[in-house]
């Protein structure tokens, strides 16, 4: 019995016994034509004529031994370079026969020898002509599958990259604007019985909170606003509570500007116990607190984190006052509910202070059997961020969707899913259904403008 050091190796293939059929195949068939391939067939006619003559003086084409051999010659260079050249090689054997047999008297031309190995030599040239064109497809075919393949796979090896990234950036932000708007949304009352006192901070540790799970802070604190200037004793923080140092260079430099200041914005010869300084600031420019950052991480520390902390405050701050911009957007739209208001008042501040685009939409549906169902339908299918409006009509219906953190692309999308739904469940579109669309960019103008024009755009006058 053979032990696992006793066994024995397989052996590498060698050649066949015939030799390298392989490199011949190479020689006789090469894969480019090459520019001399004129002079090669002349010389290797003429070097097997030679050859011939050299073996049978008396017949060097060998025409009386029974079976044109001389054509074989012909009929391999047709294979290796085409009719057209095969050609050439039949000609030189014409030549051949005349100067050897064509000067010697009562020779006769030997018609048959020359017609039947032209024919062998045209088809072999003409068979080598169609295989290689095959071949020379096949190997484009190829090339082009390689080059597919070599993209596809750079494309897979990007798209593993940017998953990582973005597992990364999952992990490390667990929550989206979006979400954290939504939650922001909860925390604040959103009705007329919910009005805030002047330099109220509600919920600010909730606040807090999410702001420093969003965004990866570690120690942070809130300071308010009271007739003095901010006080020095926080109302919430997250990690180790400090307080706050009124002649700090970094917090004099936040209010000074009255927007979110970082350490690396300061001259260098300035010195500061923190990281960043936001103002609570509502759209009223009414100062209501600042939240002090003194350590968080340093991939944290970026453009697009510091700009989401200030939109979160900015929306958080426009809680404090929901009153003074609700009637804002009143004023321009009577009619318009106050959650609806309020939340248009939030964006278009949002829009005014970071340039984040959000948007409103309207469809109008008749009003018939047909538009009420699709109506309906509409209302149940839209996003939990959306603050939805209705307006009815005798002659027609009217939902406009505000839709927060959204841009046309999400727009396009958002009438793209509802329009499936609406094909899926009653086989039909908004043209055949005579439902009219139309959409408007939140802008950071006259509160309420931006709705106000939509509406009448829909035929809606109040």
């Amino acid at each position: 019995m053979q032990t696992a050091t006793q066994q024995q190796v397989p052996q590498a293939r060698t050649s066949d016994p015939l030799g390298n059929v392989g490199h011949f195949g190479r020689v006789l068939a090469p894969a480019v034509m090459r520019p001399l391939a004129i002079l090669e067939v002349i010389i290797g006619v003429a070097l097997v004529v030679g050859l011939c003559y050299l073996l049978h003086p008396a017949d060097p084409l060998l025409l009386g031994i029974g079976f044109p051999w001389i054509w074989l010659a012909v009929s391999v260079l047709a294979l290796r370079y085409g009719a057209l050249l095969g050609v050439l090689g039949g000609m030189c054997i014409w030549g051949a026969w005349y100067f050897f047999y064509g000067r010697v008297d009562g020779a006769e031309f030997p018609i048959m020898f020359f017609v039947g190995g032209m024919a062998q030599t045209v088809i072999a040239g003409h068979f080598s002509d169609i295989w290689t064109n095959r071949a020379n497809r096949v190997k484009s075919i190829n090339s082009y599958l390689n080059d597919r393949l070599v993209s596809i796979t750079n494309n897979h090896y990007l798209l593993r990259i940017s998953h990582e990234r973005l597992e990364h950036d999952v992990l490390t932000r667990p929550v989206t604007l979006r979400d954290a708007i939504m939650r922001l949304r909860d925390l604040s009352p959103s009705t007329p019985e919910g009005e805030l006192n002047e330099g109220a901070l509600p919920s600010a540790q909730d606040m807090l909170e999410l702001v420093a799970l969003t965004c990866q802070i570690d120690v942070a604190s809130i300071f308010p606003m009271t007739p003095q200037g901010f006080g020095r004793k926080a109302v919430a923080w997250v990690g180790d509570a400090f307080t706050l140092d009124p002649d700090d260079t970094l917090l004099l430099d936040s209010i000074e500007k009255g927007s979110l200041s970082h350490l690396r914005e300061i001259d260098e010869t300035g010195q500061s116990a923190y990281l960043v300084c936001v103002p609570i600031v509502a759209a009223s420019g009414t100062v209501s607190g600042v939240l002090v950052v003194r350590r968080m991480s340093f991939l944290s520390l970026n453009f697009d984190n510091l700009q989401l902390m200030l939109v979160l405050l900015n929306y958080y701050a426009d809680s404090v006052e929901q009153r003074t911009m609700v009637a804002a957007v009143q004023r321009t739209v009577p009619q318009c509910p106050y959650e609806f208001a309020l939340e248009l008042a939030r964006l278009e501040h949002m829009k005014h202070s970071s340039d984040i685009d959000s948007s409103l939409v309207a469809l109008v549906f008749p009003r018939d059997a047909d538009g009420d169902s699709l109506f309906d339908q509409v209302m149940r299918t839209r996003r939990t961020l959306d603050i939805l409006w209705t307006l009815r009509g005798e002659d027609q219906q009217v939902a406009i969707t505000l839709m927060p953190v959204t841009d046309e692309n999400g727009i396009t999308g958002y009438l793209t899913r509802t329009e499936s739904r609406l094909k899926s469940q009653f086989d039909t579109d908004f043209i055949s259904s005579h439902i009219a669309v139309h959409s408007a960019t939140v802008e950071a103008k006259a509160p309420g403008d931006s709705l106000r024009k939509l509406l009448l755009r829909c035929g809606y006058h109040g």
